[in-house]
């Protein structure tokens, strides 16, 4: 900040001169002692200068009625699952109340390595909400999976100065930190001292001991009341999850109390765009705590000035002078229904949004699978017991069933009955051409198939079907449209949507997104889906690191021994 910028400051401060904005008439949630204030907000550039008075300012907006709380902090996502570049997105839940977003991109990274990495940091610069990028630590997540990049420590350290970068993103491979893998222990001796992300599903006792001792500040995989409290306890800072599939708030709110606030906070992990239209974001999330008893502090602590905190951001998370003029207008702290929100003092509003520079996507034509044929999905093998996926709605933790599949002329095939269908995973990267084949249990697929390349962390194509000529026009089509989803039944496409970047987020906009994600919605319901999000949720089959059964290009993968089932 030059000499010019920090007199104005404090000259707007002390109200010797004009501020460049003033909010009047609104109340300020004030996050340190719960009161409702009336007071004027005054802003000098993208800094708030004066609270607590009254103001005159060269522009002056009537807030009268409105309730101004710090705009809201997401602290763990991956943009690239809203399916819309970071300008989209944006775009997206900005006017939800979002004015920061702390993001790892190790979606893109994993098709493209770096080149993904500097896009996002990029494009961070030129968005209106703050976006703050952790550099992914897990590209790939394990060994049992083909991507298209592979990140070491030496690729990272020229980033970990970057203005934009917060830290090391969330480190999922848990069993290597345990068991001290040599590329994972680079990567935390490297990173020590500084933010390091936690991702533990599951992980209790002593083994959650050694986990945090590498180092690992914050953590959004608790599911349970019991694994949350024992996090806390631990000196995690938690970040209660709520996306399109992992849904943890109903089972974590009851954390959320004024004595436990400055330790949790509020992240969505993977949440598109018709979820946002529908619920909302991390507004959604805000609503629904408190309906279910959450004090109202608390909760809009955890959403603002506990996000700041855990994550070192010390300029934000306050109506207070000196902070980053974020805010968010509603009519109701209950209702959090935002009527408008700027960002570093400016107004998110498509007028301002029209006036940022847009950079060229990277990573197009990701798709490189060969094709692929309905004898591709055959399932061999003469053992009768047969691993199964079980899907659980609204969770990423899959069970590990059982199930006996007798082999008919060599091949176990769907059994609709049983709602045992075939789940594939096509390496499309264009490195080995490997392929494998399983079950999964609790789609209620009845017909046809769905295919997508939005497949954690890998983001192969993985495809669900019960008919096996269903299933590989459903993977070709994705090469043909460089990736995205794809529903089909009877030899016939009934609905996809092209996500030409890296086979992740589409060219188009969100209210674009939007609409095709309905028409996919209902295509895959009319295939007998019963999944509120089946997209997200296939995607999810295919992570090696969430417990307890998952498949990857390398096969069937048993998580909680960490091998590929022979």
């Amino acid at each position: 900040m030059d000499h010019f910028a920090l007199s104005a400051r404090i000259a707007q401060g002390r109200g010797q001169v004009p501020a460049d904005l003033v909010l009047r008439g609104g109340r300020v949630l004030d996050l340190i002692t719960g009161d409702l204030v009336a007071t004027d907000v005054a802003i000098c550039g993208d800094t708030i200068v004066g609270v607590f008075g009254d103001y005159d300012g060269q522009k002056v907006i009537d807030v009268s009625g409105q309730i101004l709380v710090p705009g809201f902090i997401d602290t763990h996502l991956h943009i690239e699952s809203s399916l819309v570049t970071p300008f989209e997105f944006d775009r997206c839940v900005g006017p939800h109340g979002v004015t920061t977003a702390i993001c790892d991109p190790h979606e893109i990274a994993n098709v493209c390595g770096l080149t993904g990495i500097h896009y996002f940091l990029e494009a961070s610069a030129l968005t209106l909400m703050d976006i703050r990028v952790q550099l992914s630590s897990c590209v790939p997540s394990t060994h049992m999976e083909t991507t298209g990049a592979r990140l070491d420590a030496a690729d990272l350290l020229p980033l970990m100065d970057h203005p934009r970068v917060i830290g090391l993103a969330e480190f999922m491979n848990y069993p290597g930190v345990l068991h001290q893998d040599a590329g994972c222990m680079a990567k935390l001796t490297a990173w020590a001292g500084r933010h390091i992300d936690g991702h533990a599903p599951l992980l209790r006792g002593n083994d959650l001991n050694g986990y945090i001792s590498a180092g690992i500040r914050t953590e959004h995989e608790a599911t349970s009341y019991d694994e949350g409290l024992e996090k806390l306890r631990k000196g995690l800072r938690v970040l209660i999850r709520e996306g399109s599939v992992s849904k943890d708030l109903h089972a974590l709110v009851g954390l959320l109390t004024e004595r436990h606030a400055p330790y949790l906070c509020f992240c969505t992990d993977d949440r598109n765009p018709l979820d946002i239209g529908e619920h909302g974001h991390l507004d959604y999330l805000i609503r629904t705590a408190i309906a279910l008893g959450a004090p109202p502090l608390a909760v809009y602590r955890a959403a603002s000035l506990s996000a700041a905190e855990a994550f070192g951001l010390k300029d934000r998370g306050l109506i207070a002078p000196g902070k980053r003029a974020d805010i968010a207008l509603i009519d109701d702290l209950s209702a959090c229904n935002v009527a408008r929100v700027f960002a570093g003092g400016i107004e998110m509003v498509e007028e301002n949004f029209a006036k940022r520079r847009v950079i060229p996507p990277v990573a197009r034509n990701s798709v490189k699978a060969g094709l692929v044929q309905a004898r591709h999905f055959r399932t061999g093998g003469n053992r009768v017991e047969t691993p199964v996926i079980g899907i659980v709605p609204g969770k990423i933790i899959t069970p590990h069933l059982t199930f006996d599949i007798a082999p008919e002329d060599g091949d176990k095939r769907p059994d609709l009955a049983r709602d045992l269908v075939k789940i594939a995973v096509i390496e499309r990267h264009g490195k080995n051409g490997n392929r494998a084949t399983g079950f999964v249990q609790g789609f209620g697929l009845q017909r046809g198939a769905i295919a997508s390349t939005v497949c954690h962390d890998h983001h192969n194509i993985v495809v669900v079907g019960v008919d096996y000529d269903d299933m590989a026009l459903a993977a070709n089509r994705l090469g043909q449209i460089e990736g995205g989803f794809v529903v089909v039944q009877g030899g016939k496409i009934l609905a996809e949507l092209s996500l030409p970047v890296a086979g992740l987020m589409s060219l188009n906009s969100f209210e674009k997104v939007r609409e095709d994600l309905v028409a996919l919605r209902a295509a895959a319901r009319g295939l007998g889906v019963v999944l509120e999000e089946p997209f997200l949720q296939l995607s999810f089959l295919a992570l090696p690191v969430i417990p307890h059964l998952k498949i990857t290009d390398f096969g069937m993968v048993d998580v909680d021994k960490f091998e590929v089932i022979p």
